[in-house]
């Protein structure tokens, strides 16, 4: 049986960073959540992460965070490069897993956590958050109804201005640092939320001396005619923006697109039409979205989420790899193996 007897999902958190903390004080505020344990390769960092939010248990190493049967799901919050490991261990052990994104290194990486869930059974699902936020999922519909007609185009940005040292994790090869894994992963996940896998892309960066992309674009392409255009950097700010253009209109997010407040709706012939964030969805930073998609599909007995399908998340990871094998970026220890038809 999957949560306690009242109904509430028990949660395990693995690794104890920014954006672990980010989820967990979501997690607190949500009445049918309750976090049980937390794991880090530090017990000092972990007894700290549960003191600061009345975690019972903490544990310093990954294994018994795994092994704990009172966990319901684990949240996987390393840097991309353990995602693989940290995921796959918790699988392995019978644990179903909420992963951050970008999912894994590569591709192969993700086929494989992919195929282990489904192997045993167990529920398992990218962070995608985007993919759950009301005002994205509402924007996805206005499209999938031909409020727009026919997509013509896509274009999306997320650039930090930095400067990030070379010791910062983003510029550091050994933890999949550079911008797309971490930034990149935003616009492609939602050109591809909206028109599906590209047939083909051309792809250009700027490196960094350690070998990871400070600033990324690429042009992607559909057997429709269909075109997007994404951009990411961890040199240069951006206005975070993106627009969805269609045969009869145009869908324009002016700001923070992959957590919006609003969207302005351009039809022909028809004044704009504005659409806002519902204050009851609370906070546009909020992780709760996709911690209420989780237990949804946990007390349905779904291993795999409708809003983000795994098949989407291999199809955007062929997508990262088919874009890192055009600029040359590799990472320790691995292979790329770009998937796409044209490669």
């Amino acid at each position: 049986m999957v949560g306690t007897a009242d109904g509430r999902v028990r949660w395990g958190i693995l690794a104890t960073g920014g954006i672990a903390a980010a989820f967990a004080a979501d997690l607190v505020d949500l009445p049918d959540a309750e976090i049980v344990a937390v794991a880090s390769r530090s017990e000092e960092s972990a007894r700290a992460f549960a003191e600061r939010f009345g975690i019972p248990r903490a544990y310093g190493e990954w294994d018994a965070l795994a092994g704990d049967e009172d966990v319901d799901v684990v949240y996987v919050a390393t840097p991309h490069s353990a995602h693989r490991a940290a995921a796959g261990l918790c699988l392995a052990a019978g644990r179903n897993v909420l992963c951050e994104k970008a999912f894994t290194l590569n591709a192969r990486e993700a086929g494989e956590l992919v195929a282990l869930a489904r192997e045993r059974g167990l529920f398992l699902m990218e962070a995608m958050w985007m993919y759950c936020h009301p005002l994205v999922r509402r924007l996805k519909a206005l499209v999938d109804d031909g409020a727009i007609g026919e997509v013509r185009s896509v274009q999306a940005d997320f650039g930090l201005a930095g400067p990030f040292p070379p010791s910062h994790r983003l510029r550091n090869p050994a933890l999949g640092g550079g911008a797309l894994l971490d930034l990149g992963v935003y616009p492609v996940s939602f050109a591809q939320l909206l028109l599906g896998e590209p047939l083909d892309l051309v792809a250009k960066a700027v490196l960094s001396g350690e070998g990871v992309d400070l600033q990324t674009g690429a042009l992607l392409s559909w057997e429709s005619g269909a075109l997007a255009s994404v951009h990411c950097s961890i040199h240069g700010g951006t206005p975070v923006r993106a627009s969805v253009t269609g045969s009869r209109g145009r869908i324009d997010v002016p700001d923070g697109f992959f957590f919006p407040d609003h969207f302005v709706l351009h039809r022909d012939g028809r004044d704009p039409e504005e659409y806002r964030a519902d204050p009851a969805d609370g906070p546009r930073t909020s992780l709760r979205h996709e911690a209420n998609e989780v237990m949804r599909a946990l007390r349905a007995g779904e291993t795999e989420s409708p809003l983000v399908p795994l098949d989407g998340t291999l199809a955007v990871m062929r997508t990262l790899d088919a874009i890192r094998e055009r600029i040359g970026v590799r990472y320790p220890g691995e292979a790329v193996e770009p998937d796409l038809a044209t490669v």
